[in-house]
C-alpha cells in the first residue's frame, strides 16, 4: 500500500471489526474519531465518504471505502492471511461464512439495538423476535463443521468480524445477562482465544474495552469519543 491508511471509527462500533483486521495485518494506519453523540457520522461531510451515513469507512489509496465486510476482505487481499488462499475450498467456507456473518448475524443484532429503524410504535416484538433468531443463528454457527477458523489459533477475516459482534450482543441486546455465551462452548472458546491474541489486546487498551471484550464483556470506557 502506497498510501497510508485512514479509519474513520467510533468506539466500541463496526469499526472495531475493520481496527482488528488492521492490527492482525500489522498495517500502519491512522484514526479519525466520528463523534456519534452529535451524530457525526450524519454530517455533510462524512456522507462524502459514505453516503449510507454508517461507520466505518475506510480511506484508501483508491478512495474512501465502506462496508464492514467488505473492507475487510479488501484488506486481506492486500496482504497477510486472514483468508485462506483463492480455489480452495477453505476459502469458499470463509467466504460463505463472511458474507453470513454481513448479510445474516448483523443485521439481526441492528434489529436488536436499532428496532425504531424498523418498524413505529411499540418495539419489543420486534426484540423480541430478533433475539430469538439470534439465538438460532448462533446455534447454527456453532454446530457446523465447516467453519474450522472458530477453533483455529490463527486470526482470520471472519474472527476479526465474529468477535466483536458476540461482544455487542451480550452487552447491547438487553442486558448483559439477556443470553449467556458459554451456552455455546465452541464460541465462548473462541471468544477466549480471541481476546488473548495481541493485536486484540491492543485494540481493547485503545478503544476501552477492558479484558475479556468478547467472552465476558464489560461496558466500553474510550479514551475518546462514546460508544452511543
Amino acid at each position: 500500500m502506497t498510501a497510508p491508511l485512514r479509519l474513520h471509527y467510533a468506539p466500541d462500533n463496526a469499526s472495531l471489526c475493520v481496527r482488528l483486521a488492521l492490527a492482525e495485518l500489522d498495517l500502519p494506519y491512522d484514526t479519525v474519531l466520528v463523534d456519534r453523540a452529535m451524530r457525526a457520522q450524519k454530517s455533510a461531510n462524512f456522507l462524502l465518504l459514505n453516503p449510507n451515513g454508517l461507520i466505518p469507512v475506510l480511506e484508501t489509496q483508491h478512495g474512501p471505502m465502506f462496508e464492514t465486510a467488505a473492507i475487510i476482505l479488501w484488506l486481506a487481499e492486500q496482504q497477510g492471511d486472514l483468508m485462506p488462499a483463492p480455489g480452495t475450498p477453505e476459502r469458499q467456507y470463509a467466504l460463505q461464512w463472511m458474507m453470513w456473518l454481513a448479510n445474516t448475524l448483523h443485521p439481526n443484532l441492528r434489529m436488536i439495538f436499532y428496532p425504531d429503524q424498523y418498524i413505529d410504535g411499540d418495539t419489543a416484538a420486534l426484540r423480541q423476535k430478533a433475539g430469538a433468531r439470534l439465538i438460532a443463528h448462533l446455534d447454527v454457527l456453532s454446530a457446523s463443521e465447516t467453519t474450522p477458523w472458530l477453533d483455529d489459533e490463527a486470526a482470520s477475516a471472519q474472527a476479526c468480524y465474529l468477535g466483536p459482534m458476540l461482544r455487542w450482543a451480550a452487552l447491547y441486546g438487553g442486558g448483559t445477562t439477556w443470553f449467556d455465551l458459554q451456552q455455546w462452548p465452541r464460541l465462548h472458546a473462541f471468544a477466549r482465544r480471541a481476546e488473548q491474541r495481541p493485536a486484540t489486546l491492543n485494540v481493547a487498551a485503545a478503544e476501552g474495552l477492558g479484558p475479556t471484550p468478547f467472552s465476558a464483556p464489560s461496558p466500553c470506557d474510550p479514551p475518546e469519543g462514546s460508544a452511543l
